[in-house]
C-alpha cells in the first residue's frame, strides 16, 4: 500500500508539474483560497491542453453534471399518475467518459512512438564498457522522460600502430528535453562519430560538430553542452575540451581535485568559435567523473538541491572501490535523496578509474 501510495504522489506531482506549465504564477492565498486558486489554475491549464472540439466536450460534460435533474409527471386515461425523470447526470457523466477514453487513445499512441524512440535512442549510446588494460570504465544515465537529450560514448580512435591509439570519452547535454532534445542527440552523435573516425585532431573535431550543430540549433537556441577528452592509455596523458559543460572532477589518489575547465562556449551557438585544449595526466588510483547537471541539481520535496559538495563526498567515500561499485552506490543515494520528488532533468555519470 505505501508503494502503491507513493507511486500515485509522484506521478500526481509530474502531472501538476506538466499542466502547470507556462501558467502565469499568481501571489499565493493562504486556506482554502489557497486551494481555490489551485484548482482553478490546474483547470485551465487541462482546458487549454485539449483540442477545441474536446474543450467542448468537456464543458458540457460539466454542465450536464452540475445542474438538477429534470422531472415531470403526466395522467394516462385511467387516472394513473406517471413520473418521468430525465436523469442528466448520466449523460454528463458519458460525456466526460468519452474526453478520458479520447485522451488515452492519444496516449497510448503517443507512448508507443516514445517507446520506439526510446529503442532507437539507445541503440545510439555504447554497450558494455570498452576495455582499456590498466583502467576500468562504468557509465549510466536516466532520462527525465522516456527519452533524453544527454549523451554518453566511449570511442577508439585507432592510431598507425597499437602505441598510437587514443581513448574518446564524450558526456554531451542537449538544451531542453524529451523529442526535441533527442533528436538533436541523435544528430550530435552522426556527427560525433563520423569526425571521430577521420583522423582529424581533438580541436578540429570539436569546431566540426560545433559547425554542424550550428546548423540545426535554431539559430543558438537548442544549443548543447559537452566534454570531450581523449586519452593515451599508454601514458595516462589527457587532453580535452569543455565545451560549456559541468566541469568535470579528476581526484587524484592523494585526494587532491583538479577541475578540467579549458574550452569555450556550448557547441550550436557560434559557427567560428574557437575551442582550447586542456590537458592532464591519470596517475594509478586516479578517477575522472564525468556528469551533467542533472545529478547535482537533482531535488528532493523540499526544492533542496544534491549539490556537487555531495558528488565530491561520494567519490572520495568510494574511491577504493571499482567505477561500477561507486557508480551504483551513487544511484542509491540520488534516490534516497530525491524521494518520490519527480525527475526534472536528464541523469549522466561516465566513470573512468587507472589502476
Amino acid at each position: 500500500m505505501n508503494q502503491l501510495w507513493s507511486q500515485f504522489a509522484k506521478d500526481a506531482r509530474s502531472s501538476y508539474r506538466f499542466y502547470s506549465t507556462g501558467l502565469d504564477q499568481q501571489p499565493q492565498r493562504s486556506g482554502m483560497g489557497r486551494v481555490w486558486q489551485m484548482a482553478k489554475s490546474l483547470f485551465w491549464a487541462i482546458l487549454e491542453k485539449l483540442t477545441p472540439a474536446r474543450r467542448v466536450l468537456l464543458l458540457l460534460a460539466l454542465i450536464l453534471l452540475f445542474i438538477p435533474s429534470a422531472n415531470g409527471s403526466y395522467t394516462d386515461r385511467t387516472g394513473h399518475v406517471e413520473v418521468l425523470e430525465f436523469d442528466v447526470h448520466v449523460w454528463g457523466g458519458m460525456l466526460l467518459l468519452l474526453v478520458l477514453l479520447l485522451e488515452l487513445a492519444d496516449r497510448v499512441v503517443m507512448k508507443r512512438d516514445l517507446e520506439i524512440a526510446k529503442d532507437i535512442q539507445t541503440w545510439l549510446l555504447p554497450g558494455a564498457p570498452l576495455q582499456i588494460p590498466g583502467y576500468q570504465i562504468a557509465y549510466a544515465t536516466r532520462p527525465a522522460n522516456t527519452v533524453a537529450g544527454d549523451y554518453y560514448d566511449v570511442i577508439l580512435r585507432p592510431g598507425h600502430t597499437p602505441s598510437e591509439d587514443r581513448i574518446l570519452f564524450v558526456v554531451a547535454d542537449v538544451a531542453g528535453k524529451s523529442i526535441p532534445a533527442a533528436m538533436l542527440m541523435a544528430t550530435f552523435q552522426a556527427s560525433l562519430r563520423t569526425l571521430s573516425t577521420s583522423g582529424v585532431s581533438l580541436p578540429d573535431m570539436v569546431c566540426g560538430i560545433n559547425r554542424y550543430a550550428c546548423s540545426n540549433s535554431q539559430d543558438g537556441v537548442r544549443f548543447t553542452t559537452a566534454f570531450f577528452a581523449e586519452l593515451d592509455p599508454a601514458t595516462g596523458d589527457v587532453a580535452y575540451i569543455n565545451a560549456g559543460h559541468n566541469v568535470p572532477i579528476l581526484r587524484k589518489r592523494s585526494g587532491q581535485l583538479e577541475r578540467l575547465e579549458a574550452g569555450g562556449i556550448p557547441v550550436g551557438i557560434l559557427a567560428d568559435s574557437q575551442y582550447q585544449v586542456g590537458t592532464t595526466r591519470l596517475e594509478s588510483g586516479d578517477w575522472l567523473v564525468i556528469f551533467t547537471d542533472g545529478i547535482v541539481e537533482a531535488e528532493n520535496a523540499k526544492q533542496d538541491e544534491y549539490g556537487e559538495a555531495e558528488l565530491i563526498r561520494v567519490i572520495d567515500r568510494e574511491s577504493g572501490k571499482t567505477p561500477p561499485e561507486m557508480l551504483s552506490s551513487l544511484l542509491a543515494e540520488l534516490d534516497v535523496f530525491v524521494g518520490n520528488t519527480p525527475q526534472h532533468d536528464d541523469m549522466t555519470c561516465l566513470l573512468l578509474k587507472k589502476f
